[in-house]
C-alpha cells in the first residue's frame, strides 16, 4: 500500500486498529502507522497477545477505546464475512469499516435491477385472449424462438468470419449484404439466395454461388435459435384448445427451410405457415390479408414481439393483439443492467446475446410480485454469471501453454476438476492431469528445514496448536494446552509450532516418499509442467516442485501477495496481474468463483504406501456437492454453446464486462435455497464461510 487511499484521509490522525493477522497486515502496519493511531489488531479467534509490535485487542476493547475506524486487511473474499460478524456493532458504535483499498463495508449491497417501471399485459390476459379467439397467429422470430446473438445482424458477421475460415474473401462484405436487404426489402420480401445475388452483382472475383452463400448463412442462424418456453407453452395450449394456429414470419428463408426449424424447436401442429418471401409480402404490406383470405369472417389474435409489424399491422387488420416482450426489450427496461461492451467486438456482443437468451428467455418476468430479476437454480448462476470469466480463463490459459510450447499440463485439485474438462473441449488432442494435491498434502511433503515450518506457521491457523499440528502436519500434539479450564485458542508466536520441528520434518521425509511414487505413475513428457492453481499464493506449487522432478510453470487465475512470494524462485503468472486488480470487482467475488468450481471429491490428505491418494472425510452435504455439479453443468453448456457459437478468429477477452457479469450476483434475486446454504470451506486455514455472507 503505497499511499492513502482517498476514504482514509479524514480518519488521519484518528483512533484506528486493522483486522487481520496474516502477513499482509504487518506490510499494512508499515504504510499506516505514522498517520494513524493504531491502537491494536483484531481477529476472529485471538484477543490477546502481541504481533508485529502490536497488541492483539478485543472488539470490546476498541469499541471502549473510541476507534473511529477498522481496517480489515484480509483477502478480499474473506472481507464480507467479516463485515457480516462485526459491522451491526461497528454502525451502532460509530465505527467506519473498511478493507485495505477502502471500500466501505457498511454499505449493504441490495437488488437493483427490476422491472419495477415496467408494464404490459400479464400471461393470465394472454391465455384469457386464446380463448376468446377463433384464429390465432404467432410471429416466430424474438416470439416463438430468439437467437443466442445480442444483434440480428451479428448473424452477418459470423456469416464473414466463417467466409474468411473458407478463404472465400467478400470486400466490405456485412455492409453489402446489410445494403441488399435494405434495398430489395423496400421493393418486396426477397428470399436469401436472392439477397446474395444483388451481393455478388457487385463483387468480383468470388467462387462462390448466392445460393451457398444463402446456404451457409442458414446453417449458421440455425446454431442461434434456442426456443422461448413459455411462450412455446402458450403455443401448445392453443393447439390443445383446437384453435386454429399460424406461424407468420417475415424472413427471407424458404418455407421448406422455415418448416426445418420448427420441427427442431418441437413446434408441430399448426395449421398453416405464411412466411413472407414465399408471398413476396411482408406484415407491413399483405401478408396478414393472406391469413384473413384463408379463414374469412373470425376472431383473430396475433401474437408478436414488434410494436409496428405485428402489433399496429394487425390492428389495422382487425386483429386482437398481445405484444410478447423480445430479450432486447426486457435488457433494455433494466437500463442494459451495466453490461457496456465494446460494439466492435462480436465475442463481447455474442456473450451479452447469450446472457440475455437465457435470463430473459422467459417473456412474463415483468409481472412478478415485486418484479425482480430472479435466478432460480445453481446451473443458472453457472451459466450465467460465472461462466463468462471462466471461459475467458480457460482461452487464456491454452494461449500461455502454446506460448511456451508445455506438453504436461497439470490442473490441480480440486480447483482444477472443471478447468480440466474445459480445457479438453477447447483442445482435444492435449494431454492434461488432473493432478491431486492440496495445500495440506503439499505442505506435510514438502516440509526440508525450519524455515518451512516459519513460513507456513505464518499463514494463520484459526484454532488451537493442538488443531494446526492435526490439519496441516498429520500429526497429534498429544496433549492441548489449557487456560482457565478451556482449550487455548491460537494465541501464541511463530515458535510454538518449532518445539515439533523434529517430528514435522521427519514425517515429512515419509509423506514425500509416497507423493513421489503418486507422481511416478503421471505419463510425463520432457519438459516444464503447465501447472494451474486457481486463487492462491503458489505455497502449493512451491513445494511440490521440490519432489517432482518437472519445473513447474504457474499459472493462475489470481495470484495472492505475488510481492510476498518474489523471492521464492517461482514462475508464476497470473490472468489478472496485480495492477488489474485495483479497482476490480474481482477480488469481492473470487470466493464465491472457487466455491463453484471445487471438485465432488473432497480435499487430497495425501498419499498410502503405493502412491494412492488419501482423502479427508467428506463435510458437505449430498445436496451441497449436487449443487455445486448443477452449477458446473451450467458452465460446461454454456462454453460448449460458446465454442460452438464463436468462430476460431474471432477470439477476444474482455475482462470489465466479464466481472461485470459476475458482479450480478449481488444485484440479482438468488432463490436457489441449496445455493444459499452452500458453506465456503478452507480446512488448511480452518475457516468455514457461509456464502449468504459473500454475495
Amino acid at each position: 500500500m503505497s499511499g492513502i487511499n482517498e476514504p482514509f484521509q479524514k480518519y488521519i490522525g484518528e483512533k484506528t486498529a486493522l483486522y487481520g493477522l496474516g502477513t499482509e497486515t504487518k506490510g499494512a502496519l508499515l504504510s499506516l502507522e505514522d498517520r494513524f493511531e493504531i491502537l491494536g489488531l483484531l481477529d476472529s479467534f485471538r484477543e490477546e497477545g502481541e504481533l508485529y509490535g502490536k497488541k492483539i485487542v478485543s472488539l470490546s476493547y476498541v469499541v471502549e477505546a473510541g476507534v473511529k475506524l477498522i481496517i480489515v486487511v484480509a483477502r478480499p473474499g474473506s472481507c464480507k464475512a467479516i463485515a457480516g460478524k462485526i459491522g451491526d456493532i461497528c454502525s451502532e458504535c460509530g465505527i467506519a469499516l473498511m478493507d485495505i483499498r477502502g471500500k466501505n463495508l457498511l454499505e449493504r449491497e441490495s437488488i437493483t435491477y427490476s422491472f419495477m417501471h415496467m408494464k404490459g399485459e400479464t400471461k393470465d390476459e394472454l391465455y384469457k385472449k386464446i380463448d376468446k379467439a377463433e384464429v390465432i397467429s404467432f410471429d416466430l422470430f424474438d416470439t416463438l424462438i430468439l437467437r443466442e446473438v445480442l444483434f440480428s445482424s451479428d448473424i452477418i458477421e459470423l456469416m464473414d468470419s466463417a467466409l474468411k475460415m473458407k478463404d472465400i474473401y467478400i470486400d466490405q462484405f456485412p455492409s453489402k449484404r446489410l445494403e441488399a436487404e435494405k434495398r430489395l426489402s423496400d421493393e418486396g420480401a426477397p428470399t436469401l439466395e436472392r439477397l446474395y445475388k444483388e451481393v455478388l452483382k457487385c463483387t468480383q472475383g468470388v467462387c462462390v454461388s448466392a445460393g451457398e452463400l444463402a446456404e451457409l448463412e442458414w446453417e449458421i442462424d440455425c446454431r442461434t435459435l434456442l426456443r422461448r418456453e413459455a411462450v412455446c407453452e402458450a403455443y401448445k395450449y392453443c393447439i390443445q384448445k383446437k384453435k386454429a394456429v399460424y406461424i407468420v414470419t417475415d424472413t427471407y428463408y424458404t418455407k421448406t427451410q422455415i418448416e426445418q426449424i420448427l420441427r427442431e424447436c418441437l413446434l408441430t401442429g399448426y395449421t398453416g405457415l405464411l412466411v413472407s418471401c414465399e408471398y413476396n409480402t411482408g406484415k407491413r404490406q399483405h401478408l396478414f390479408d393472406k391469413l384473413l383470405e384463408l379463414e374469412g369472417e373470425k376472431q383473430y389474435l396475433h401474437i408478436g414481439d414488434d410494436l409496428i409489424t405485428d402489433m399496429e399491422m394487425a390492428l389495422k387488420k382487425g386483429m386482437d393483439t398481445y405484444r410478447i416482450f423480445s430479450k432486447e426489450d426486457l435488457l433494455d427496461a433494466v437500463g442494459n443492467m451495466g453490461l457496456e461492451m465494446d460494439s466492435d467486438s462480436l465475442a463481447e456482443r455474442l456473450k451479452v446475446g447469450m446472457f440475455s437468451a437465457k435470463l430473459f428467455n422467459d417473456p412474463f418476468q415483468f409481472e412478478t410480485a415485486k418484479k425482480k430479476i430472479e435466478v432460480s437454480d445453481a446451473y443458472d448462476i453457472g451459466y450465467l454469471l460465472c461462466a463468462p470469466i471462466i471461459t475467458d480463463f480457460v482461452f487464456w490459459f491454452r494461449e500461455r501453454v502454446q506460448h511456451y510450447g508445455l506438453h504436461n499440463i497439470w490442473f490441480s485439485a480440486r480447483d482444477g476438476y472443471l478447468l480440466q474438462k474445459m480445457y479438453q473441449m477447447l483442445d482435444k488432442n492435449a494431454d492434461t492431469v488432473y493432478f491431486l494435491t492440496s495445500r495440506m498434502a503439499a505442505v506435510r511433503a514438502g516440509m526440508m528445514n525450519e524455515e518451512d515450518i516459519v513460513y507456513v506457521d505464518s499463514m494463520r491457523f484459526s484454532g488451537t496448536l493442538e488443531e494446526n499440528l492435526k490439519a496441516r502436519f498429520g500429526l497429534e500434539c498429544g496433549r492441548t494446552e489449557k487456560k482457565g479450564g478451556n482449550a487455548k485458542r491460537w494465541d501464541k508466536t511463530e515458535t510454538d509450532l518449532l518445539r515439533y520441528k523434529d517430528d514435522i520434518l521427519r514425517q515429512a521425509v515419509n509423506e514425500r516418499e509416497k507423493y513421489m511414487k503418486y507422481i511416478e505413475k503421471l505419463a510425463l513428457k520432457g519438459g516444464d509442467v503447465a501447472f494451474f492453481d486457481f486463487v492462491a499464493k503458489g505455497t502449493t506449487q512451491m513445494y511440490v516442485e521440490r519432489f517432482a522432478a518437472h519445473r513447474l510453470k504457474g499459472m493462475y487465475f489470481l495470484q495472492l501477495e505475488a510481492y510476498f512470494m518474489k523471492d521464492r524462485g517461482l514462475d508464476i503468472e497470473s490472468f489478472y496481474d496485480i495492477d488489474e486488480t485495483d479497482g476490480s470487482s474481482i477480488y469481492d467475488n473470487y470466493y464465491v468463483l472457487e466455491t463453484v468450481l471445487t471438485a465432488p471429491h473432497p480435499c487430497v490428505w495425501g498419499f498410502d504406501d503405493s502412491g494412492n491418494p488419501v482423502f479427508v472425510k467428506e463435510t458437505r452435504k449430498e445436496k451441497d456437492i449436487r449443487c455445486v455439479m448443477q452449477a458446473q453443468a451450467g458452465i460446461l453448456d454454456y462454453f460448449g454453446r460458446y465454442l460452438k457459437l464463436l468462430p476460431a478468429n474471432m477470439e477476444s477477452r474482455s475482462k470489465r464486462l466479464d466481472e461485470t457479469f459476475l458482479g450480478l450476483i449481488h444485484n440479482l434475486k438468488i432463490s436457489d435455497k441449496d445455493f444459499q446454504e452452500l458453506i465456503v470451506e478452507d480446512p488448511f486455514f480452518n475457516r468455514m464461510t457461509d456464502i449468504k455472507e459473500l454475495i
